[in-house]
């Protein structure tokens, strides 16, 4: 059996009578996981099913992205003062100006710049959940209008304070109910970092790693893939498939 496996080397890798934290017994689980885990879902066994199926996903999106004017834009206005961009409820955005001085060791000591401001906190978060004793981690194949390639494998929820609290006037985000604050599952990580300091002002997500109980049913759309650790760490070496916010996941991890 693989979890008998998996006992095996716990034992053989723990020195007798040392016990391991929750940490520790998870990065173990890693190494483990990285030499012998197979994936348990007949759709998903290799690297390249993974991206079959993510190229058929793909191939049947159909949007069109098109770039227009700022002052098309439906929702969002800008201030004749301040020329700062906005959505009219307040919420997810904006567009500033920055003017830096002093900017010791960079190319130059000052300048000027727009940046995207966004004073709430974004949430990353990856499921994931044992199955036969291997952990597979849920990934999403979700649209973004930059996107190349149409769709990227994302973090099982991207989402900030906006999306949660439904300010577009659209539907919750998936599987919101395992990372909001007193959620379900086992947090294995939750930490806060910095968005892309060059574009972003002041911009933080957290990012959030949750195990759901083994025996616990998730229903899952077919838009949606489970991939182990060591595939993901293969999907992470190929170009333009797993998004820079499952990467923030993972690095945290």
């Amino acid at each position: 059996m693989l979890s008998e496996s998996l006992a095996t080397f716990m034992q053989r890798v723990t020195p007798p009578g040392y016990n391991l934290t929750i940490s520790q017994r998870t990065h173990l689980e890693q190494v483990w996981e990285s030499l012998y885990a197979v994936n348990q879902f007949s759709h998903a066994q290799t690297v390249e099913s993974i991206l079959s199926w993510l190229a058929e996903k793909r191939k049947s999106y159909v949007v069109t992205t098109s770039e227009i004017g700022i002052d098309k834009l439906d929702k969002w206005n800008v201030d004749p003062q301040s020329g700062v961009i906005s959505h009219q409820t307040g919420k997810f955005f904006q567009i500033i100006g920055v003017k830096v001085e002093g900017a010791k060791g960079r190319e130059v000591l000052g300048w000027s710049q727009p940046m995207m401001k966004q004073q709430e906190c974004g949430i990353l978060g990856i499921l994931c959940q044992k199955f036969n004793g291997i952990r597979h981690y849920l990934l999403y194949a979700k649209y973004e209008p930059g996107n190349r390639n149409t769709l990227q494998l994302s973090p099982t929820l991207q989402a900030t304070a906006s999306n949660l609290s439904q300010a577009h006037g659209g539907t919750k985000p998936l599987f919101a109910e395992f990372f909001e604050e007193g959620g379900k599952g086992t947090t294995l990580t939750n930490i806060e970092s910095v968005e892309d300091g060059g574009r972003f002002y002041l911009k933080t997500n957290r990012n959030v790693l949750v195990e759901v109980d083994e025996n616990e049913r998730v229903n899952v759309s077919d838009d949606f893939i489970w991939v182990t650790y060591p595939q993901l760490k293969e999907l992470l070496q190929r170009d333009l498939v797993v998004n820079s916010l499952a990467r923030s996941v993972m690095g945290s991890w």
